[in-house]
Parts: structure tokens; C-alpha cells; sequence
């Protein structure tokens, strides 16, 4: 599997266009959406090139090919422009052969103490015999890839829009076990680790 890893797009049509070009460039078939999409937030200034209903037609012709997670910035009124999308509350888990993938937008499950068991967890019913291997997420606008101190790698793509820390926008790419992160402008690899 080879994903496009996008987070806090924040109604920017030009970051959302911008990234999305990379789809086909890296030969992706699926699109990890880990929230914050459609509006900037309060705390947020209006990123460049701001219109959601822009990013919406943006994302629309992958609706089959993405998996999303919700963010603290997407109201209900955001997920009813993105109701081709089936975006999961709080998170989505992948499965890409023996690797499992936890995708959350990051405000609710803390990256810094995130088990491997998480998903046992969250259900006590499930019979877990599988440990979670990467938790994909956003929320901080910085992008990150490092294991938490509970081995769990952390894997945040940065923000396309309105990144912090000094960084530039940047998005995240899954390569059947190999995660690296990119520059949005010009696609160069900033970081990379492989599971």
C-alpha cells in the first residue's frame, strides 16, 4: 500500500490541490485525511488560497480511496460538505499486511503515552493479539517521526496550510512500511523511517 498522509488542510484549496498532485507522482492508492479539513480555526489566521468548498471538490474524485479521521476543528456542518467521505469520529485503523496503522487527528489520544495495545483498550471485548506498529496524526501542525517511549512509532505529517516551529508545509507518505515526510512545494524528502 502507498498512502498520501494529509493533516490540518484547514480550507486551504491551494495546499489541498498542492498535495493532492502528489497522488499520482508517488503511485499512491490510498489518502490518510487526519482531520481538520475544511475550517482554520479560531486560533488560526485564514491560510493561503482559503476556500473549503475548493478543498471539498479537491478531495471528491478520491472519495473511494480515502480514510479519515475527525479533527477538533471539523464541526458537523464540515463533515456534511465532506459526506462523500466516511470520516470516523475519533479513529480508523489500517491494515496493510502485517503492519497496523492508527489514524486519530491527535487532540484526543496523547501521542507522547499512546500503548500498542490501545485498541484493547478502547474495546475490552476484542481479542487483541495484534499490537498497533504506527499512530498517525496531526493537530500540532509540526511534523514528527520518532518512537513514543512505549515503542510506538509517531508519525505526524506537519500541516499543508498553516505549519509551526519554523517548519515549511509539508505532508506525509506511506510506502508499504516506510514513512517519509515532504516539503509541499517541491515534494523533497525532509525525514523518513521504515517500521
Amino acid at each position: 500500500m502507498r498512502a498520501l498522509i494529509l493533516s490540518d488542510i484547514h480550507g486551504s484549496a491551494i495546499a489541498a490541490r498542492r498535495a493532492l498532485s502528489f497522488f499520482e507522482k508517488f503511485g499512491c492508492d490510498k489518502i490518510f485525511l487526519l482531520g481538520d479539513t475544511l475550517y482554520h480555526g479560531p486560533r488560526n489566521p485564514l491560510p493561503e488560497g482559503h476556500g473549503p468548498m475548493g478543498v471539498v471538490d479537491a478531495l471528491r474524485p478520491y472519495a473511494d480511496k480515502i480514510v479519515a479521521a475527525r479533527g477538533n476543528c471539523d464541526a458537523d456542518v464540515d463533515l456534511m460538505m465532506l459526506d462523500f467521505i466516511k470520516i470516523e469520529d475519533e479513529y480508523a485503523v489500517v491494515e496493510d499486511g502485517p503492519v497496523r496503522l492508527f489514524l486519530s487527528h491527535g487532540h484526543i489520544f496523547m501521542p507522547e503515552c499512546f500503548p500498542s495495545n490501545a485498541l484493547s483498550q478502547l474495546d475490552p471485548t476484542l481479542k487483541e493479539d495484534r499490537p498497533i506498529d504506527a499512530y498517525l496524526y496531526g493537530h500540532t501542525h509540526i511534523y514528527q517521526l520518532q518512537r513514543n517511549f512505549k515503542g510506538v512509532l509517531m508519525v505526524n505529517p506537519g500541516s499543508t496550510s498553516l505549519p509551526k516551529g519554523g517548519n515549511p508545509p509539508t505532508f506525509g507518505f506511506y510506502d508499504n512500511g516506510k514513512f517519509s515526510i515532504h516539503h509541499l512545494e517541491t515534494g523533497e524528502e525532509l525525514a523518513s523511517v521504515t517500521l
